[in-house]
């Protein structure tokens, strides 16, 4: 039985960052994003970045506010905030906050298992950073 392919391909988060080469140089550089193509013009400038899997996550005004109040103790995020799963929570949070991120809340043991810290990175955009800790 062949299996059929998904509809949707890849998931592109688009940031449009009123200062490019900070955000790119964080990104890219610091966060260790890979680059996959760069591409400039007249027009402007683009760069896409791999991330690893993507999932989109959608959820309700009463969950977004429950994580909130467990990575931050606050509501703080918008509608939109990117969250990024890697080795080492702590380590890659004082990375991003010497780099020039905002720590909105330090790494936190979370109710799911996870140790979750929050940043507001450039671009205007409120990350969240993940590690599973296992069972």
């Amino acid at each position: 039985m062949s299996e059929v392919p998904p509809p949707v391909r890849e998931l592109r988060l688009v940031v449009t960052a009123e200062d490019y080469d900070e955000a790119l140089r964080f990104y890219r550089d610091v966060l260790g994003l890979p680059e996959r193509a760069a591409f400039s013009s007249p027009d402007g400038r683009v760069t896409i970045l791999e991330a690893g899997r993507a999932t989109l996550e959608l959820t309700d005004p009463n969950h977004a506010a429950f994580i909130d109040e467990v990575e931050v103790g606050r509501r703080v995020a918008g509608h939109i905030r990117v969250a990024f799963e890697v080795d080492d929570s702590a380590l890659t949070t004082a990375r991003l906050a010497e780099a020039g991120a905002e720590v909105v809340a330090e790494p936190t043991r979370t109710p799911w298992n996870s140790l979750n810290s929050r940043l507001e990175a450039p671009g205007s955009l409120q990350l969240t950073l993940f590690t599973e800790l296992g069972d």
